[in-house]
């Protein structure tokens, strides 16, 4: 068999259109014309066949217009079918925003479907906050999946600007449209109850519609997060909301606000607050240990940016706790500093507490729940299940500042919203770090029994690690840690516990504890000593280390550094800076509202 190769040249197809184009523009070999709105455009049969598949049938063998010299499309505009017809002989589509409804009406019902698919890229590609619903209805009428989808995203973003600025806007939108919006899991700086008032609103603007569309389009609303007066007014304001199917909403959510300690534990998705990622959030600290803040910090960890949460802290507290469940924030003991004064000099007290506070993203406000049984300070707090578990502690005396350490557990039961003794430790123990791993509780390092400082002996820090068996309610000793520690970290991420360092140590090592093996593992060391910082596990494993104070020519200083550790390639790298030196803060996951 005879070699040969089969060669492509770009240019020709090109030029083949230029020379069309040519023909057309001299009207020259035009063997058809198609007229729209009263203007005539000259064409060639052969051409439009072969781009087209309504010319291709509608030049068929069969049909009556195969021979037909004229053709009128009276439903089309002569400016859409013009643009189309320069597409067509020249590859390229005149388009803007003005001439795109004509242009894409044209391009879908000459089933042009390059034209179309250029122009659901023109939508998807300028959507903003002053477009977004008229391109919304746009891309539903034609179809358009990804063009409307990027729409209704754009809608969910800017809907806090579109209420204020184009009510009309979300009033003209399609119903599908509507729908996916209210399902939205983002919508920064909207209210729930303003989004219901909208449904309401679009129903008496686009209605009567059919009770199980009505139905539909309600049950993509959130009622639990609509305050409990508002629910009570809206089961009066409107025909729609008092379908069987809504009221068993209205009372679902009623019955939510009702549930007090309950709630966390009882979430759903009416009651889940409309925020698509978890942000870190940093409660309490400051820029000295001794005088903390009341501000809470969020961090977004896609964007790595901070912002300041509307409610800050009720109390200026430190070695306190906190804790995040069922989109709850809870804060629990710690010292709580006053400022006073005495004999006209300004003093600071610090009392060691046993209240513990609740926050409400979804209202942004605090509400005091029932306090520990203890008095705790620099102890450690875990989630299983539907309980809080606290775990030992100190109480300050403030006359001489000396402390006195517990070995208790005691348990919070958010179904009774009661506190509980749980197995106490085998000894008292405080300034140690716990993590929950497979459904149990391990401690390590600490200050065991009592000390009047935690700058004495630093050889009185343990190794030791307990484990408590939640089943069989009784702690256990595992493998022991090769540094000693005290106030030091540890976080769970893939299956294994992971230490990082405390205070006063020599170097910066970090270890990784083997559950099924029980044993520990030396990693890469932190890049900068610190202690007193914040950590968080992101749902990716990573470790995130917040702040912190660190020596520097045999001073202690606040640090703004905010370092992250890969746990998959045991690296660190410094990611981004806190808006302010930062010691002493708690770190917890939450879904907040933007």
């Amino acid at each position: 068999m005879e070699n040969y190769c089969l060669l492509y040249s770009s240019c020709y197809r090109t030029g083949l259109l230029a020379r069309f184009q040519r023909l057309r523009s001299e009207s020259r070999m035009c063997d058809v014309v198609l007229e729209a709105g009263g203007v005539s455009f000259p064409c060639h049969r052969a051409l439009l066949a072969g781009s087209s598949d309504y010319f291709w049938a509608l030049f068929g063998e069969t049909t009556a217009e195969r021979l037909a010299t004229s053709i009128s499309l009276t439903v089309l505009t002569p400016k859409g079918l013009e643009a189309i017809l320069d597409f067509l002989y020249s590859g390229w589509l005149n388009i803007s925003p003005l001439t795109l409804p004509a242009v894409l009406e044209t391009a879908r019902y000459l089933q042009v479907e390059t034209a179309v698919s250029i122009c659901e890229r023109f939508i998807t590609d300028r959507l903003s906050a002053e477009n977004c619903c008229c391109y919304a209805n746009l891309a539903e009428r034609h179809a358009l999946p990804n063009a409307l989808h990027a729409a209704n995203q754009t809608i969910s973003m800017e809907m806090g600007r579109l209420l204020k600025e184009n009510r009309d806007g979300l009033l003209g939108l399609n119903f599908q449209s509507l729908m996916a919006v209210l399902d939205a899991e983002d919508m920064p700086g909207v209210k729930e109850v303003e989004l219901v008032k909208l449904a309401l609103d679009w129903l008496d603007e686009n209605g009567p519609l059919p009770l199980l569309r009505s139905n539909l389009l309600l049950s993509h609303l959130r009622f639990g997060l609509v305050t409990a007066s508002d629910l009570t007014n809206l089961c009066h304001a409107h025909r729609v909301m008092a379908t069987p199917l809504i009221r068993s909403h209205l009372t679902r959510a009623l019955e939510y606000h009702n549930l007090g300690s309950a709630q966390p534990i009882r979430q759903s998705r009416q009651s889940s607050v409309r925020a698509s990622t978890n942000r870190v959030l940093l409660v309490g600290g400051g820029t000295s240990p001794d005088w903390p803040e009341q501000e809470i910090l969020t961090f977004d960890i896609r964007k790595r940016k901070f912002s300041s949460l509307s409610g800050g802290l009720p109390r200026r507290l430190r070695n306190h706790c906190v804790c995040s469940v069922g989109g709850f924030l809870f804060v629990l003991g710690g010292e709580e500093v006053r400022e006073g004064d005495e004999d006209g000099k300004k003093t600071v007290t610090a009392t060691t507490s046993n209240q513990v506070w609740r926050y409400d993203p979804r209202f942004d406000c605090w509400e005091q729940v029932e306090s520990m049984l203890e008095e705790r300070a620099q102890f450690t707090c875990c989630i299983v299940g539907d309980f809080i578990y606290v775990v030992g502690g100190c109480q300050t005396e403030p006359d001489n500042n000396a402390h006195t350490s517990v070995g208790t557990v005691e348990f919070y039961d958010m179904a009774t919203g009661t506190w509980r003794r749980g197995a106490s430790m085998p000894r008292p123990l405080y300034g140690h770090a716990s993590a929950v791993l497979d459904g149990s509780i391990y401690v390590s390092g600490g200050l065991p029994g009592n000390s009047g400082s935690i700058h004495g002996d630093l050889r009185e820090f343990t190794k030791e690690v307990l484990f408590w068996d939640l089943k069989a309610r009784v702690w256990e000793k595992k493998a022991s840690m090769s540094i000693a520690r005290f106030g030091h970290r540890m976080a769970t991420a893939h299956g294994w516990i992971y230490a990082l360092l405390g205070r006063y140590e020599p170097f910066c090592d970090i270890e990784r504890y083997d559950s099924k093996s029980d044993h520990w593992t030396r990693l890469l060391p932190l890049l900068i000593g610190s202690f007193t910082y914040g950590i968080a596990s992101t749902p990716s494993g990573s470790l995130l280390v917040f702040g912190g104070r660190r020596w520097s020519e045999g001073q202690e200083v606040t640090v703004k550094s905010v370092l992250e550790y890969d746990t998959k390639k045991d690296h660190w790298r410094e990611i981004c800076q806190l808006p302010r030196p930062l010691t002493g803060t708690e770190c917890t996951l939450l879904l907040v509202p933007d």
